[in-house]
């Protein structure tokens, strides 16, 4: 075995049930590649090069639990009609040596209306400039349809194959969205205090952990702090990870931040891409909305590596559950490092988008980083066809 297979990165390791061949996670970046909510040969050809260049498992994102939880038409959601295909996906990356891992969420009042056909429901009335409505406040007999929903996709998702759950309590989507006091102004159980906020959202969690029985990891991916006044503060994420891990019901956490409303960059981190996601805007409001404020509201981050780790440090003081560390992860000492302050998984994006082979690159010893730049146009990619990187085309 070579020095560079012994590295900490690419050793074997445990996540739940499951046997991991090293400790890197693709995460759930959303690819764009669905068609009328079901799985496409692009979608499957995609995940199975992160499989085939190394990784320990790649994670289908976003995927929406019913099918008002959806922010755009062809947005994957779990029905038993998606099953063929969401098997032929886990087939492939299986085939390859890999864990499949897929991202169950729920818009909340990000939801279009134009994809379901109906108003989106959030923790309360709110204006949602991206369904340009007003979404409702959720009735009590929701908590409990979709508290179902999350537990039926699950058992849809154990049967497809996947080995890996991941909740999606993160960017403001709707679970999040519960634990921002900015998005929930409830004063009933659901709301108010923190204890109240983080109600729901762990209701779901232990729902899923019991829909996936001992057949599959499920963690959750937990915003460590919304990034804005008036949002997710990184005291309050704290204790929202040590309930949960209190809770026994998440393997993991992997570590995220940002709200898309109000700090969409938090995350991504780089060059704002802003004329390309302008152009990219379908309907015409928006795209004019887009154009004369965008600047106002969309703030950059610049980029530096692993931008995410002094906040995930907080959280690996407070609890002993494994924890995937997230946000730009792309250098080989820069993964070697985190292991060794005790992070057990890297979650890494835009770094493999840039190379799918990172991983067999570097233990071969060809690659000490990724050549990802953080121009973000991957992301605009998205919506042009699929995410991709473009420098890809340039070698």
């Amino acid at each position: 075995m070579t020095e560079r297979a012994q590295m900490r990165a690419f050793t074997p390791a445990r996540l739940g049930p499951l046997e991991l061949r090293n400790r890197v996670v693709k995460c759930g970046t959303n690819e764009g590649m669905s068609r009328d909510g079901l799985v496409t040969d692009p979608l499957v050809a995609w995940h199975r090069e992160f499989a085939a260049g190394g990784v320990a498992m790649t994670t289908l994102a976003y995927c929406s639990v019913t099918s008002e939880g959806r922010t755009f038409k062809h947005q994957m959601w779990m029905r038993d009609e998606a099953l063929p295909g969401l098997r032929e996906l886990t087939d492939a990356i299986h085939a390859e040596g890999a864990r499949a891992a897929i991202q169950l969420g729920h818009a909340g009042w990000f939801a279009s209306p134009h994809a379901m056909g109906q108003r989106p429901v959030g923790p309360s009335r709110t204006f949602s400039p991206h369904a340009q409505t007003f979404a409702r406040a959720m009735d009590e007999a929701e908590f409990e349809r979709l508290t179902r929903g999350f537990a039926e996709a699950t058992r849809m998702a154990v049967e497809a194959g996947f080995d890996g759950i991941e909740v999606h309590l993160g960017h403001g989507y709707l679970l999040s969205q519960f634990l921002c006091p900015w998005n929930n102004r409830r004063t009933d159980q659901w709301g108010g205090s923190l204890e109240n906020r983080a109600r729901f959202p762990r209701q779901v969690l232990r729902a899923v952990r019991e829909a996936a029985g001992g057949e599959a990891a499920v963690w959750a991916k937990l915003n460590m702090e919304d990034g804005f006044e008036g949002g997710l503060t990184l005291d309050d994420g704290v204790q929202v990870a040590r309930w949960i891990e209190a809770d026994g019901s998440m393997d993991a956490l992997q570590l995220t931040g940002g709200h898309t409303s109000r700090t969409p960059f938090f995350l991504m981190r780089g060059d704002v891409p802003l004329k390309e996601m302008i152009a990219n805007q379908q309907h015409r409001l928006a795209r004019i909305g887009m154009r004369f404020f965008a600047r106002k509201f969309i703030r950059p981050y610049p980029f530096e590596e692993a931008f995410f780790l002094p906040l995930a440090r907080r959280f690996r003081e407070a609890v002993s559950m494994p924890l995937m560390l997230l946000g730009g992860v792309t250098r080989l000492d820069t993964m070697e490092a985190a292991l060794e302050e005790g992070f057990d998984f890297l979650a890494m994006g835009r770094a493999l988008i840039r190379d799918p082979d990172l991983v067999q690159r570097m233990r071969a010893g060809e690659l000490d980083r990724s050549r990802c730049v953080p121009c973000n146009l991957c992301m605009v990619e998205m919506e042009r066809g699929g995410t991709r990187c473009v420098l890809r085309e340039t070698g």
